[in-house]
């Protein structure tokens, strides 16, 4: 891709993100008078109207797993009366204490710890998947160190694992072993036996995996790791409030979580399937002595004693009450009723993708379903789909296009809306092959070495790009 290229292709995203530059006071410093706070309230309230058709009508994959409005308004007035609360102060307020203890609690009851299950299991609050994950990989990495392990530590992933672990491994000075997938785009076990080694402190399995939605073999990958005497990491940030649910309602859902001996430790995310809202997610431990590893702590600070469980120093309180009050509010018999209605959606649309001549399903997926094209350039199709509204993940290596479901597309109609609009999508790309949006040169550019570094500076530029005025 030439410079110019490039150029354009940054322009056609700067419309993307900065929509309102015309219609809309831009600051770039302080105003000299505060505004009304009426005016200001109701400018917030026209953007969020002209945001919201998309994912409201079920157009979006992933991004708002609930969203309905009753949901939501309950979920502010949690927020509304717990904004001031701080869990760095628990002195000041223990609610936040009572609720983040009894998050940990519930998710672990699901996931094979709790009353019924593995009693030692434990955890803590985290404000989403990468940093549970972030959190659990620094925890192996100092386990490691402290025990005398090794001071080169490793983990060992497969292919589709989630772009956290690698954002872990460059942030703690870990190596990343990527391993391949199998033909069923699960985690190859031999490729994963053959990369341990005596600087291995981790193991690592999805379920499911982002990219293709299907569970590695976390059973046979965890006894792997029993065997080695290292950590498994089960990164369940998707599945953990849907698979749990799907094995009740009778689906196959093979072994996961702390019911195997070899797991150690686990990542769900709340404020995906759990139905919090944004900013909260769940890491789990087998036992508290390998939870400590996790927490910072100094005794030595001119400031005080100073001691906190995750990344951040002072953290939303109030998001740690909408998430147990989501949790609360639904129930067992709410996440069996959502469950229901979330696959059941699912199936209609994995029943519409193999159905459509062209496009080929990856894998076995519940409800993340994965689509690529030996005859039609697959991105080029989401483009079209882009044209019709919707909002879906690219991925690559090989190209492909996946659709979260969430609750949204189990509104009436979503699902078949979605399968027709496919279905055009795919007769308009092979009418016309070279036609294209934005999606299809940019996934173009990765499948080649030579403009790899091209692809890395896109997205350097992308990031200066959200944070221009």
């Amino acid at each position: 891709m030439e410079e110019s290229d490039l150029d354009l292709v940054m322009e056609v995203l700067e419309a993307e993100l900065r929509p309102y530059r015309d219609s809309h006071r831009v600051y770039d410093r302080l105003p000299p008078s505060g505004r009304d706070r009426g005016e200001i309230l109701a400018e917030m309230q026209e953007l969020a109207s002209k945001e919201e058709a998309r994912w409201r009508d079920g157009y979006a994959s992933g991004a708002v797993y609930h969203g309905d409005q009753d949901h939501i308004d309950f979920l502010n007035r949690v927020y509304a009366v717990n904004s001031q609360a701080n869990p760095l102060h628990p002195e000041l307020w223990p609610s936040a204490v009572k609720y983040e203890a009894e998050i940990v609690a519930m998710t672990a009851s699901i996931l094979g710890g709790g009353p019924d299950g593995l009693a030692s299991v434990c955890g803590t609050l985290s404000s989403g998947g990468t940093e549970s994950i972030m959190l659990a990989m620094r925890t192996y990495r100092d386990w490691a160190r402290d025990t005398g392990r090794t001071q080169s530590p490793e983990i060992v992933v497969p292919a589709s694992a989630h772009a956290a672990f690698d954002k872990a491994a460059q942030y703690f000075g870990m190596k990343l072993v990527q391993i391949p997938l199998d033909s069923s785009w699960r985690a190859d076990l031999r490729a994963a036996s053959e990369a341990i080694t005596g600087d291995t402190v981790a193991i690592v399995g999805s379920a499911p995996g982002f990219p293709h939605g299907v569970i590695d073999p976390i059973e046979e990958l965890s006894q792997l790791a029993l065997d080695a005497g290292v950590g498994f990491h089960t990164d369940c940030c998707l599945g953990g409030f849907v698979l749990p649910f799907a094995e009740r309602l009778g689906y196959r859902v093979p072994a996961f979580d702390f019911r195997l001996p070899g797991v150690t430790s686990i990542s769900a995310d709340t404020h995906k399937f759990g139905y919090a809202a944004k900013g909260t997610s769940v890491v789990l431990y087998r036992d508290p002595e390998l939870r400590r590893y996790q927490y910072y702590r100094t005794a030595d600070w001119m400031g005080g004693l100073y001691y906190s469980p995750t990344f951040a120093g002072s953290r939303p309180g109030a998001l740690s009450a909408e998430c147990w009050a989501a949790m609360v509010a639904f129930g067992e018999e709410g996440y069996l009723a959502a469950t229901d209605a979330l696959l059941s959606a699912a199936a209609k649309i994995r029943a519409g993708v193999e159905a459509i001549e062209g496009i080929d399903l990856l894998g076995d997926p519940l409800w993340v379903i994965a689509f690529a094209s030996d005859e039609l350039d697959v991105y080029a199709v989401s483009d079209q789909m882009s044209a019709r509204g919707w909002s879906l993940n690219g991925l690559q290596h090989p190209p492909a296009v996946h659709i979260c479901t969430t609750l949204r597309h189990a509104q009436p109609g979503v699902a078949e809306r979605f399968v027709a609009d496919l279905e055009e999508s795919v007769a308009a790309v092979r009418s016309a092959p070279g036609s294209s949006g934005v999606m299809a040169p940019i996934y173009g550019m990765t499948g080649t070495i030579d403009t790899r570094s091209t692809v890395e500076e896109l997205l350097g530029r992308y990031g200066d790009l959200q944070f221009k005025v």
